[in-house]
């Protein structure tokens, strides 16, 4: 099974705005009232003017006829069949967000787990009381005891009230590492923090809004770089030749 891409959930932060909104022609004006983010203008073949957009986290490029009077949404192919919008996505849109969306995922409050020097960092959501990050934990075991991967849990609490105080619980441990081994493992379960602080509740405010930028829904959510340099996205617990394929060869 191959990894999901984070492509479509993109949307937290958008690009500059090159075009102006009284250069925009009537359909894109259009287009905009119902909701659709235009990001920039490119140059397409035939007398089209190409603009790429976002609708729901998703990118797209509008394609506006010469005339101005008409778009088209979707992707432009040549006469050999070939696909000319993807390539102009990934550049314009995906790539760059993808960039912007790592520096804010290293920037946002989180948990490590495994070495600093390790080859290879991955973000997951993590929320205290989420089997299924618990399974990935355990699973994961292999590459961050060997130094090979280290796991930055960001933490959230989307099961309830329950899994807030014990994400504050575990935010407000003097050592934050042997917290989440402790929660994680089933060794040392992360307690109900009796009152949330203000900076806490800060905390998991922002983590929460950091996940519903990259359209995760659930957790774990695991954000890791590929071959390319692009984010991608993984949501639930890997198995078998997914953990492989997020961590590389199993040491």
């Amino acid at each position: 099974m191959t990894l999901k891409k984070i492509l479509p959930a993109l949307a937290l932060l958008t690009l500059p705005v090159i075009a102006q909104a009284q250069d925009y022609p009537a359909p894109v004006e259009a287009m905009r009232e119902r909701g659709i983010e235009v990001l920039e203008r490119f140059d397409a073949p035939s007398g089209l003017t190409g603009y790429t957009a976002l609708y729901n986290g998703r990118p797209l490029a509008l394609y506006v006829t010469a005339d101005g009077e008409h778009a088209l949404i979707g992707s432009l192919l040549n006469a050999q069949g070939d696909d000319l919008t993807g390539a102009v996505l990934e550049e314009k849109v995906s790539r760059p967000q993808s960039k912007i969306m790592w520096e804010k995922l290293k920037e946002s409050t989180w948990i490590a787990d495994g070495s600093d020097t390790a080859e290879t960092i991955v973000y997951a959501f993590t929320d205290p009381n989420c089997p299924y990050c618990k399974r990935f934990w355990n699973d994961a075991r292999p590459w961050v005891d060997a130094g090979k991967v280290q796991i930055r849990h960001i933490m959230v609490g989307t099961l309830g009230e329950s899994s807030q105080k014990k994400a504050a619980f575990l935010l407000g441990a003097k050592d934050r590492a042997a917290a989440l081994k402790g929660n994680e493992s089933g060794k040392a379960p992360a307690k109900e923090a009796k009152t949330v602080t203000p900076e806490q509740r800060s905390m998991l405010d922002k983590n929460h809004q950091l996940m519903s930028s990259v359209g995760a829904s659930g957790t774990p959510a695991i954000l890791y770089l590929d071959e390319t340099g692009m984010m991608q996205m993984h949501p639930g617990a890997p198995q078998a030749e997914q953990l492989i394929e997020l961590f590389g060869p199993r040491p």
